[in-house]
């Protein structure tokens, strides 16, 4: 049923901003934008939205809505709170760290997870983005009949219960 993924969407603060980062700094192609004055269900979105998608190499999309009229708290975003892993080729990990440091952008990495290696960066809006590149000879760990996953989840769930409630 499920194909693929057409497109992630998250809030920008400007669109132009954005596209500097996702277009020129990553190479995602500006593949459409949408002005969106009244959604097709009939709601009002005050001076507009604009709505600007940006083209991976398997043809999915990052996507983005930059609506002025329409209060978002942006925050910087922990990585384990919200981040976006895109892949890469392995050789393009220095390339992208040294691109990163040479414009003066936060970046972290090469971080090696051992199944894939990692750089961080921060875009304008605050959303942490991951280069990600496999590392040969590790396929199996995504394999969840190799790695085990749901055995490991089981027992993370069965251990989670048995912790004593923790007071906010």
């Amino acid at each position: 049923m499920i194909k693929g993924l057409h497109h992630n969407a998250y809030r920008c603060r400007d669109s132009e901003e954005t596209r500097r980062f996702y277009e020129d700094f990553l190479g995602l192609p500006l593949v459409h934008t949408l002005k969106i004055e009244q959604t097709i269900t009939g709601r009002k979105t005050g001076t507009g939205v604009l709505h600007t998608f940006f083209q991976l190499d398997d043809g999915s999309c990052l996507a983005f809505f930059e609506a002025p009229d329409m209060p978002f708290e942006f925050k910087e975003q922990h990585d384990f709170d919200l981040h976006i892993a895109l892949e890469v080729e392995p050789d393009a990990l220095e390339r992208m760290f040294a691109k990163g440091k040479a414009e003066g952008r936060e970046v972290r990495g090469i971080s090696d997870h051992r199944f894939i290696r990692s750089i961080y960066f921060r875009d304008p809006n605050g959303y942490v983005i991951e280069l990600a590149a496999k590392v040969p000879g590790r396929e199996s760990a995504m394999d969840p009949k190799a790695n085990h996953a749901r055995d490991m989840l089981d027992t993370w769930q069965v251990d989670k219960r048995r912790q004593p409630a923790r007071v906010a």
